[in-house]
């Protein structure tokens, strides 16, 4: 693609702020001890002069090499780099440090710097966005996912820059703890799954939930009855990607389990009259209900977080997503291997699900070696591209049923939920009954 140059000459010089940069340095270097928490919230490119680039990058390798950060380790690191000289020898460290700032002041600083960073980020990604414009030949959806992937830049990095203090955190805590009383213990969204809820204590904001099973093991059905039970009682907007089956066929699923016909006889239409009056009456409920669905099979990342903005500014609250399944997604650039788009999807949803504080809910496929065991309930291993999913999930749910191997006839079959990861809770395992009919899964009876 060939680059056209603009001319941005007029513009005034980028935002910086220099006083600040020294401020910082100053209180980093007279307080070592304070260096390791702001390191993730202070990008070296928040620093726009290159003297104090070159000064906060040895302080981060000072840091990374286990060493403590004093005057004379990092004078003698810069002269081992040779840069000292460069940045104007000891005479401007020194100059650094003679300047009186109150470490009480640090933070104020920080937000200054990530201010005037994502200011130049503003600007560096608007003359790119102009630049695009430009370029005929470029088809207008690639403009605009480039665009979508600038602005989950800065809104990335802009949900990274304020420091919270104790207190802070405390305050949000205690409230949240307030509005807990009265939820009879289930802090999340709770599914109405007896068993599972009392493992999960409900969907958390911001969870990452992988559920994973072999092919034809009721993921997408355990999805949408879950999903349908959450949307009733809560009225939250629910978004359904689905990248395997049409959005006619998630619907006959709704139907089907909410109206209590076999699946087979109302894609025939042989119903009874009786029957036909459950259609209605389940047709008149589901409408009701906050579900959107979306059947693109080319879905990235970019595409799920501008239909979420949509739906959720529409609907004045934010919900919950269901993405069937992973392996499915694409990317808008190529990688070198499937593990790598894999692992930058499932961060990305991670990093969304935090974005917009909603529980997410990705299903996903098992490999073939659970297969090869005697004993064939899965195991974090058996998911494809485990490492990424593993690593980015907060709770991750493996499904077996007995029936599916030895194959029983058995029209309530049972299903274990194992819980094989979470984050913030208990490991267990749940049973459901799954009745094959109606695509739908049911607590089990108390006694059993």
């Amino acid at each position: 693609m060939k680059k056209i140059k603009l001319n941005y000459s007029n513009l005034t010089p980028l935002p910086n702020n220099f006083l600040a940069e020294q401020a910082v340095l100053n209180i980093l270097l007279t307080n070592p001890n304070l260096i390791k928490s702001i390191l993730p919230n202070l990008s070296l490119n928040c620093f726009y002069f290159p003297i104090h680039k070159i000064i906060y990058s040895s302080i981060i390798e000072i840091i990374e090499n286990n060493s403590t950060v004093t005057l004379t380790i990092l004078i003698t690191y810069l002269q081992d780099q040779n840069k000292l000289q460069e940045i104007g020898g000891i005479e401007a460290i020194i100059k650094i440090l003679n300047r009186f700032e109150n470490f009480s002041d640090l933070e104020d600083y920080v937000n200054l710097l990530n201010e005037k960073y994502l200011r130049r980020l503003v600007i560096e990604f608007g003359k790119e966005i102009i630049t695009l414009g430009y370029i005929n030949t470029l088809p207008l959806n690639e403009i605009i996912e480039k665009i979508e992937s600038y602005l989950f830049k800065l809104n990335k990095q802009n949900s990274t820059n304020k420091l919270y203090s104790t207190a802070e955190v405390l305050d949000d805590i205690f409230e949240e703890m307030k509005s807990k009383i009265n939820q009879e213990g289930n802090n999340g969204l709770i599914t109405s799954y007896r068993d599972l809820d009392s493992i999960l204590q409900g969907f958390q904001k911001s969870d990452l939930i992988i559920v994973a099973g072999r092919p034809s093991m009721g993921k997408t059905a355990f999805a949408l009855n879950l999903a349908k039970r959450v949307v009733e009682k809560y009225n939250l907007p629910l978004l359904i990607f689905s990248l395997e089956m049409s959005r006619q066929q998630i619907i006959y699923r709704f139907i089907s389990t909410e109206a209590k016909i076999n699946n087979n006889r109302l894609k025939s239409n042989k119903m009874t009259s009786g029957e036909w009056k459950q259609l209605s009456k389940a047709m008149v409920t589901l409408s009701k209900l906050p579900i959107f669905i979306d059947d693109n099979s080319n879905l990235t990342v970019s595409d799920i977080r501008a239909k979420l903005r949509k739906v959720f500014i529409e609907n004045k609250k934010n919900g919950l997503v269901i993405i069937d399944y992973l392996q499915l997604m694409k990317l808008n650039t190529t990688m070198e291997s499937r593990v790598q788009e894999i692992s930058y999807i499932t961060r990305n949803l991670k990093i969304l699900a935090k974005e917009f504080e909603i529980p997410i809910l990705v299903l996903s496929q098992l490999s073939r070696g659970v297969e090869s065991r005697v004993n064939k309930r899965p195991m974090l291993s058996d998911l494809r591209e485990s490492g990424s999913i593993e690593q980015d999930a907060d709770i991750v749910i493996m499904l077996y049923r007995d029936d599916y191997y030895n194959e029983k006839n058995n029209l309530n079959s049972i299903t274990e939920f194992i819980v094989s990861k979470h984050r913030n809770g208990p490991l267990g395992t749940a049973q459901l009954t799954f009745n094959p009919q109606y695509t739908s899964f049911e607590n089990l009876p108390k006694e059993m």
